[in-house]
């Protein structure tokens, strides 16, 4: 058994709550811009700046709405939407008003909108277009009030308070402390139905100031810092971060549509992103493709061999005067244009929700743009540990932040504890025993490692972990990570359990497919075709060579068409639902071992 800790830096009133700092700030800075709106979801559409006290009085309008229509304190409220503006404004008013933000994936199936609604006893709920309103009335024909984004339904809350006294917000808002709920977020659950976390305002804001005032200060506090969300805000990895952001005064702006990421970074140009693994590898996949299209490819590989040469060096002492040089050299010729697609300022990311791998996170830093793995759950409030600048140790998912505790029990599982860690699972008291130890110790799931300075190292998932006919324990997420890095590669699932030995299915990209077939004169391909097949063994040669012989794989199969949210394989966050995978692709696993 290992353990590292972390003591608090800043000790959180429990009288605070999370809408304290946009009332305060809305007092204290009334015309400092803290977000920028963009105008419809063109890619040209302009950026229009929101003050302070703009966004205050905002909040404060659809809070009095949501008194008005009847929303007491502790009650939940649905929120419904994609990643934008309003859906920052509905969050910040539902606990203005006193209540409960119950987030749903706008990409959600009928029976988990039915779930999450009945299961939180939502009274009302906030949604963004007319499909989710259909949806959440379906789902659950007896809710209360549903006001739509796209039909005014912030206005009309608005018109709907006008009566309700400023005195009657302050005292609604400042009835909530520290210890009450202020969200209720259901994992997005690769297995079975999702359970729903109780997180409280002090859970949320213990994270956000001990991230944002501490390990992560000069990504946040510093002056020009801005930041694009486009990851599903109802995920906890991108709450948090918003919460940050708010906390902070960092300027903040949405991106609802995923389509518009690339545009909207060159126009808005963010000194910080947050994104999965997923999100970093199709950047390097599509610049990689790219170049080999134009006939660049040698010259790319060896930019990215300088950058991850340069960036592997500076963690053991500095790089030498030919590596520097290298370096420089490709700077010039790729590394800034790279940056120049990002909009130029961005300098730093977080990445979460599954393994990074050292390769790009060496490749990201080496082109002048550090990416920090950071680990948690919805049940610790999103983040336990994260890399630091000047403390990235790549390959790992950093520290504990101030306040927490990680411990690695016997059997290689990862426990944490602090204020951070959820309140319990809503309605499932025996979910709530089974997870959280009597030491106050929560049961992960996850398996790792702490190396000597308390850097942790994500494993495996315990439930994942496969055991072969011969007996051979093997983790999956490493072989998975490492074949995904190819650029023609979507998705990977390793199988074996129990079976005589180590199988993938593999998935490819339609748009780097695309690109692929352009580069090699081909109108059709298919999935047998020999030219791919190749691409797809050469990644998973590059796997196999990190684990022991009885851990590799030894036959993988080319599904068509892809694992996607659409099809139900995978999260919101994009991670792959084994039991839907293995259950839907029986028959093609029995082939595999045929």
């Amino acid at each position: 058994m290992r353990e590292f800790s972390v003591p608090v830096l800043v000790d959180v009133p429990l009288s605070a709550n999370c809408t304290d700092v946009v009332f305060q700030r809305g007092v204290d800075e009334p015309a400092a811009v803290v977000i920028r709106r963009k105008e419809g979801e063109a890619p040209g559409a302009p950026w229009t700046p929101v003050t302070a006290a703009e966004f205050r009085d905002q909040v404060a309008g659809v809070a009095k709405g949501l008194i008005a229509a009847g929303v007491e304190p502790g009650d939940r409220v649905a929120l419904m939407s994609r990643t934008r503006y309003e859906w920052t404004v509905a969050d910040y008013a539902i606990w203005a008003a006193g209540g409960v933000g119950v987030p749903i994936y706008e990409t959600s199936s009928a029976d988990q909108v039915k779930w999450i609604l009945s299961d939180s006893g939502a009274k009302a709920a906030v949604v963004e277009l007319a499909s989710h309103e259909d949806a959440v009335r379906e789902a659950m024909p007896g809710l209360g009030p549903v006001w739509r984004i796209e039909g005014g339904g912030l206005d009309e809350l608005t018109r709907l308070g006008a009566e309700v006294t400023g005195d009657t917000l302050a005292e609604r808002r400042s009835s909530r402390g520290g210890r009450d709920l202020a969200t209720i977020i259901y994992t997005s659950g690769t297995t079975g139905m999702p359970k729903g976390c109780r997180l409280t305002h002090d859970n949320l804001l213990f994270t956000a100031r001990n991230v944002s005032r501490g390990p992560l200060e000069s990504l946040f506090d510093v002056d020009g810092r801005a930041a694009l969300l486009f990851l599903p805000l109802a995920h906890s990895f991108a709450r948090l971060i918003q919460i940050v952001l708010i906390e902070t005064g960092t300027v903040l702006a949405h991106t609802p549509n995923m389509k518009n990421v690339a545009p909207d970074l060159q126009a808005f140009k963010p000194t910080f992103l947050l994104g999965v693994p997923r999100v970093f590898e199709k950047v390097y996949n599509a610049a990689e493709q790219k170049a080999t299209s134009e006939g660049k490819g040698k010259i790319f590989h060896a930019a990215v061999d300088a950058a991850i040469a340069w960036s592997r060096a500076e963690s053991t002492g500095g790089a030498g005067l030919g590596v520097r040089l290298k370096h420089a050299m490709f700077d010039r010729l790729v590394y800034g244009k790279l940056r120049a697609a990002t909009g130029g300022a961005l300098s730093a990311a977080v990445s979460g929700g599954s393994a990074l791998g050292e390769r790009l996170g060496h490749f990201f830093r080496g082109v002048g743009i550090e990416v920090f793995e950071g680990w948690g759950l919805t049940e610790t409030s999103a983040p336990s540990t994260v890399n630091i600048p000047g403390a990235n140790k790549i390959g790992t998912v950093g520290k504990p932040f101030p306040g927490v505790g990680v411990r690695i029990a016997d059997d290689g599982e990862v426990l944490v504890r602090g204020r951070h860690v959820f309140d319990g699972y809503w309605n499932n008291e025996r979910a709530t025993k089974e997870a959280i130890d009597p030491e106050g110790w929560f049961h992960t799931g996850d398996v790792g490692q702490l190396d000597d300075d308390g850097y942790l190292r994500i494993t495996g998932r315990k439930k994942e972990i496969l055991v072969t006919a011969g007996g051979k324990n093997v983790a999956p997420a490493p072989l998975e990570d490492a074949i995904r890095a190819h650029r023609l590669i979507s998705q990977v699932m390793v199988v074996g359990d129990d079976r005589p030995f180590i199988g993938a299915l593999v998935t490819l990209d339609p748009e780097a497919l695309e690109q692929w077939k352009q580069a090699n004169g081909k109108a059709e391909v298919s999935t047998s075709d020999p030219a791919i097949v190749a691409e797809v063994q050469s990644a998973v040669d590059d796997a196999n060579r990190t684990v022991s012989k009885a851990e590799q794989i030894k036959k993988f199969l080319i599904l068509e068409g892809d694992l996607t949210e659409e099809s139900g394989h995978l999260t919101p966050s994009l991670k792959v639902k084994r039991n839907v995978v293995m259950r839907d692709f029986a028959k093609q696993i029995d082939e595999l071992y045929g």
